[in-house]
């Protein structure tokens, strides 16, 4: 049996689709971009070029990679939206980790559902929104939190779930902030981002 082609369709254009990943399609653009704005968030305060963006995505991604996180796994993020969530979209493209986006309404059970189906070994949180306080939701959701380590969540019920990273300044029992992430890249990491760039 002969191999099929790959095929494609695309509406009215002279253009041809390209076959770039996410991770490359955003290198190109702050390629050309440069130093131009690539995005600003009015309630943080923040404004950044293509090439801060480029930069901070960069680090971000190595970070993951850092963490002990590999090309497949899955990382949710429950967050309003905000600069760290285009931070995480990017970077978790970079390093060909899946992203979970869990809506921000949800309550207890449904996020432990979700937690479950997913099998998410990472999860990016807000400390609250409205009515919930996420922090205090998760610790209910896994007993001894307030005593872990971040990175040695082990819970029985979520036993793929390892990192809870907070996103603010505030510390909480048993998570990682989020600004640290960056931190935790080594050369290692960012060779393994490179690598997958060009895979």
């Amino acid at each position: 049996m002969s191999e099929s082609p790959l095929s494609y369709v695309h509406g009215a254009s002279s253009e041809p689709l390209t076959s770039m990943t996410i991770g490359q399609a955003f290198d190109a653009a702050v390629g050309v971009h440069g130093n131009r704005d690539a995005f600003i968030s009015r309630h943080q305060l923040i404004r950044w070029s293509w090439k801060a963006l480029g930069e901070k995505v960069d680090s971000l991604a190595a970070g993951l990679i850092a963490l002990g996180l590999e090309p497949g796994d899955r990382v949710g993020i429950w967050a309003p939206n905000c600069a760290e969530w285009v931070l995480t979209q990017f970077a978790t493209a970079k390093a060909g980790v899946i992203l979970v986006n869990i809506n921000p309404a949800y309550r207890l059970s449904e996020l432990k559902y979700a937690l479950e189906v997913t099998e998410c070994r990472a999860l990016i949180v807000a400390a609250k929104l409205k009515s919930s306080n996420y922090i205090d939701m998760l610790g209910e959701l896994i007993p001894g939190l307030e005593s872990a380590s971040p990175g040695a969540t082990n819970s029985t019920e979520l036993p793929s779930l390892k990192w809870l990273i907070r996103l603010g300044e505030k510390r909480s029992a048993g998570f990682l902030n989020f600004n640290e992430i960056a931190g935790r890249a080594d050369e290692h990491a960012r060779r393994r981002i490179e690598d997958l760039a060009q895979s």
